[in-house]
């Protein structure tokens, strides 16, 4: 069986046109689209996507901006600090990095965000408005997971999917896109009985337990497609969640790094640059 490497890169491309253009309208009508990342701690891997998404958004004709705060910032600090930045208008898009430290309350730092720079679907408007439908702007990281299986022609519908977390970043909603797009879904965690059988019943597995190596070959059925969305640091290097052995069972899977994480890159784009009017 051959098996498909579904690389982030010509995904993300597919996209750069039409964002930079809507970049460069948005300046040429004098607002620099600008985005703020807002970093607590010195997580690595939140670091090193912090950078790159930096470096993404100023390739494409924006403005970055990152925050750093030591890892002892209180909840309030984080939260004053945001919404000082919401009231300033050369802020187009704010993005908090998840997950925060322990002692402070990620979903209240997400709803300090107000809708209107809210470029990740953290504020609880715009999370409810797209759990009911009304709203496209999904979180970053779920619509970068269905970009990719759209991308490389994935059919969902009619096939099980079994999602593994249940973050409401990552878990939560794309388990909803995968249920739009017709498929049959089941939702595993961290009190799921039996959950590598369950697993290995999945024509689809979308990893993001946030756990290095933790699907492994006896979890995945041959044929399987699966999208590694987990960013681990092992021993100075980048992993996923999915090891190595468990992937070549898969018809198709996103590496790590190089797969989602760089389109998750793009999906925070393109809510910029639809902000930035």
């Amino acid at each position: 069986m051959e098996t498909l490497l579904m690389k982030g890169r010509p995904v993300a491309d597919a996209y750069r046109e039409s964002i930079t253009a809507k970049i460069a309208t948005a300046k040429a009508h004098g607002n620099m689209p600008t985005l703020v990342i807002v970093l607590v701690g010195d997580d690595p891997a939140s670091c090193v996507y912090t950078d790159r998404l930096a470096k993404l958004t100023e390739s494409l004709g924006a403005a970055a901006k990152i925050v750093r705060l030591p890892e002892e910032t209180t909840e309030e600090e984080v939260i004053n600090l945001i919404r000082k930045m919401n009231r300033n208008r050369y802020i187009t898009g704010i993005l908090p990095m998840m997950p925060m430290p322990k002692h402070i309350n990620s979903d209240a730092v997400g709803a300090a965000v107000t809708k209107h720079k809210d470029v990740d679907c953290l504020n609880p408007t715009n999370a409810g408005e797209f759990y009911l439908g009304r709203r496209s702007w999904a979180p970053c990281t779920a619509r970068a997971c269905m970009a990719a299986l759209e991308y490389y022609k994935i059919d969902l519908q009619g096939k099980h999917a079994v999602v593994i977390g249940r973050s409401n970043v990552i878990g939560k909603p794309v388990a909803l896109l995968l249920l739009q797009k017709h498929a049959t879904v089941t939702v595993c965690h961290s009190k799921t009985k039996d959950l590598a059988d369950i697993v290995k019943q999945a024509d689809v597995i979308i990893a993001a337990v946030g756990k290095a190596g933790f699907v492994t070959a006896d979890m995945v059925k041959e044929g399987a497609v699966i999208i590694d969305v987990g960013i681990n640091e092992v021993d100075g290097m980048l992993v996923g969640d999915v090891a190595p052995e468990a992937a070549a069972k898969a018809s198709a899977f996103t590496p790590v790094p190089g797969g989602i994480g760089v389109i998750s890159n793009m999906m925070v784009m393109e809510c910029l640059a639809a902000y930035a009017k």
